[in-house]
């Protein structure tokens, strides 16, 4: 059986994220990974906070804090959200870390000792007010492309075009706002990406096959467009430092990787902070190198996910992986892209920087965290850009989880504890509507399981609410509530049957909505209660919760969003008004 690896996009450290970075890496990632771990793979999920480059800087200098001490605090804030959203990380670690200096220092000194790097003399932006050269993201202006009058020296975040800093239309120092530039003469290693661009093409046309279109044809329009030699050092104070013993004379004058060369190698970095954390007997089963160095042989190889939006897709399916070639070491590399679109809102942006939309940290202040769990991946932005609105958040919360999920628990329990006390009752043998239902159930659990096994979230969100209804519509059948003035033993059967259904929809909707399928799973006092997963015949049989057992009637699961809610969160994050 393989292992499995997961790595999802690692959060930049200025600012707390907007639902957008949530539903595209972090929060599919998770779902994925809770479902192979209750499926009975070996699972290891690694993320970090991505710490260095320019935004990192300025942010530090706008709080008026040392940067290390800036990433130290937004670390850890970050971190207390995904707690907040059960994030099931078995590391959220941190670019600044010493692992990560060591192993990209690692892979720089291998690159260089193979001909891929070298060191040229460059024309650089020097910003006279400031007394410095400045790295491209220190410089905005507006894009040649599209027009956005806040593009960055390195990329354009409306149109995603990468750039260089002597592109941009009127450009400004970052840092003051002056437009006392010139161009002065500095020192920077570069990648040469031209000499592995047969090898990283070879590598995607061997790997992409099954990767979903958005993936590969960003990949392919990059190799396309024909792969630059690209400058991977940068004038600035905070980084992983040039290695001295390779680069004297650059180390001397501080350089620092670029942070889309460093901030990939993170995730081996993070899976060996996660080794160097364990004690006691844990420590023994984390051989942090075995998931990443010559992974892919022995009789546990390892398949490799990322989850990403489609702005990271160039530089993990393309950059990465030539770097990781241009070692001449086993490094693993990935094996599925899952890429995503973009969550707009209102049919405008999301912006950390300019604060628009519903950030992560608020979300989670105004309702749990299960409610945003699910409408996410229900709505994930697989196929094309979708949008956030309040309007169809509060439709999906009220239809699907407190009407079809949340009503059938309550009133099941409900209805069996007033009228035949508080263990499951046991009725008649289970008849036709049983099977019927039964086989009904096992489909949908199959059609559940094909959805997840090959990340297709949305449809697996609708299988998982046919699963749900399906309960709904046996209730509404036999009517146990009309049953019980006839057949007693009917009704029993009936509310049997449908605690059974509650049981399995925990098991089944943890990796959705974990904290509710808890509460689920802990109404029925089981002698024991260690299934992992829910087999075709325990589906079709119903009958994992026996006659007897001790139940409690758990709180409402989900509460209704009013209008009076719907409002108020329209007035205070805003509506339509924010299409940009």
């Amino acid at each position: 059986m393989a292992r499995h690896l997961i790595t999802s996009a690692l959060p930049y450290i200025n600012g707390i994220k907007h639902l957008g970075n949530m539903v595209g890496s972090m929060l599919p990632a998770d779902v994925y990974s809770r479902y192979l771990r209750q499926r009975g793979h070996d699972v290891l999920y690694i993320c970090a906070t991505d710490e260095h480059g320019t935004p990192a800087e300025l942010a530090a200098k706008e709080a008026g804090l040392p940067v290390d001490v800036f990433c130290a605090q937004a670390h850890d804030a970050q971190k207390a959200i995904y707690d907040g959203f059960e994030l099931s990380f078995d590391h959220f670690g941190r670019s600044s870390s010493a692992e990560n200096r060591d192993i990209t220092q690692h892979f720089a000194r291998r690159l260089h000792a193979n001909g891929f790097i070298e060191e040229r003399a460059i024309r650089q932006v020097y910003s006279l007010t400031d007394e410095r050269f400045l790295p491209d993201r220190y410089i905005v202006g507006t894009c040649p492309h599209c027009g956005y009058d806040k593009a960055r020296g390195d990329q354009c975040e409306n149109c995603t075009r990468v750039l260089d800093p002597t592109d941009l239309i009127e450009p400004r120092s970052a840092i003051s706002g002056s437009t006392a530039l010139e161009v002065r003469e500095t020192k920077h290693l570069f990648l040469l990406q031209s000499k592995l661009a047969g090898e990283v093409e070879s590598w995607i046309d061997a790997n992409s096959a099954d990767w979903p279109t958005l993936a590969s044809s960003i990949a392919r329009k990059w190799l396309t467009e024909g792969l630059k030699d690209r400058a991977i050092t940068r004038d600035l104070e905070w980084g992983v430092p040039v290695p001295a013993d390779t680069w004297p004379e650059l180390a001397a004058e501080g350089k620092v990787f670029y942070v889309w060369f460093d901030a990939p190698v993170e995730y081996i970095g993070s899976t060996k902070e996660w080794a160097d954390a364990a004690q006691g007997t844990d420590a023994a089963n984390r051989d942090w190198k075995s998931w990443w160095y010559e992974a892919d042989a022995g009789e546990n190889p390892v398949r490799y996910t990322q989850f990403m939006a489609k702005d990271n897709v160039p530089f993990h399916t393309v950059m990465f992986p030539a770097t990781e070639l241009g070692t001449r070491e086993p490094w693993k590399k990935v094996d599925y892209v899952k890429a995503f679109n973009w969550l707009n809102y209102y049919g405008g942006k999301f912006s950390t920087s300019q604060r628009r939309g519903i950030f992560t940290d608020a979300a989670l202040e105004l309702l749990p965290a299960d409610y945003w769990r699910y409408f996410l991946i229900a709505n994930a932005p697989e196929s094309d850009d979708t949008s956030f609105t309040w309007e169809l958040f509060a439709s999906s919360v009220n239809k699907d989880l407190a009407d079809t999920l949340g009503n059938f628990v309550n009133r099941v329990l409900s209805f069996s504890r007033k009228r035949f006390g508080d263990d499951v009752p046991a009725g008649a043998p289970a008849g036709e509507a049983e099977a019927k239902l039964g086989e009904q159930i096992a489909g949908l659990l199959t059609e559940y399981e094909s959805h997840l096994d090959t990340l297709q979230f949305r449809k697996a969100a609708q299988a998982l609410r046919a699963l749900w209804s399906a309960g709904n519509s046996y209730l509404e059948e036999k009517a146990p509530w009309m049953e019980i003035k006839t057949d007693p033993e009917g009704a029993a059967l009936t509310l049997r049957t449908a605690m059974n259904l509650i049981h399995l929809y925990a098991i089944v909707s943890e990796p959705f909505i974990p904290s509710s399928a808890k509460a689920m799973r802990g109404a029925f006092a089981l002698a024991s209660d260690d299934a992992a997963w829910v087999t075709a015949d325990e589906a079709r049989s119903l009958a994992s919760v026996p006659a007897g057992t001790p139940f409690t009637v758990p709180p409402v699961l989900f509460a209704k969003i009013t209008d009076e809610d719907l409002a108020g969160y329209v007035e205070r994050f805003g509506g339509d008004d924010q299409a940009a």
